[in-house]
């Protein structure tokens, strides 16, 4: 069975390798990219499954780009993946559509399970966000 295909947005290239490294196991990383701009156009490129995404990036930052990826494409999955831990960020990037949310730090433990609730249709926001009730979702 073929397995999802995803596109990888982060500026940094240790970064974005150590990311696909996690994820090549669960997913086909079938881009990399480094800025918003480069993301909107590989993902009209490439059609891929779900986005991951950093926050802060050249050009424009990553829930601008999901943004503008999910008024051309309503259907697209994303899910932000950022050092940012701010709540008000965290409520901008789902006002904007996106359907993950996890920081940096827990992308060990946290992302892959984000990206198959993203598939799913399903919000996702990393438990150290709101320790004390892990189950809400923006």
């Amino acid at each position: 069975m073929a397995q999802p295909r995803l596109l990888l947005a982060d500026d940094h290239r240790e970064t974005a390798a150590l990311l696909a490294d996690l994820l090549q196991s669960d997913f086909d990383v079938i881009g990399q990219v480094q800025d918003g701009p480069a993301l909107i156009k590989a993902e009209e490129n490439l059609s891929p499954d779900v986005i991951v995404s950093d926050i802060s990036m050249p050009g424009f930052d990553g829930i601008t780009a999901a943004s503008l990826i999910l008024r051309r494409n309503p259907a697209a999955r994303i899910v932000l993946v950022t050092v940012h831990s701010d709540p008000i960020l965290v409520e901008r990037g789902f006002q904007m559509g996106a359907l993950g949310y996890v920081l940096k730090r827990d992308a060990g433990d946290e992302l892959v399970p984000a990206v198959h609730s993203a598939l799913r249709g399903e919000r996702h926001v990393n438990p150290r966000l709101y320790p004390q009730n892990t189950t809400r979702k923006p």
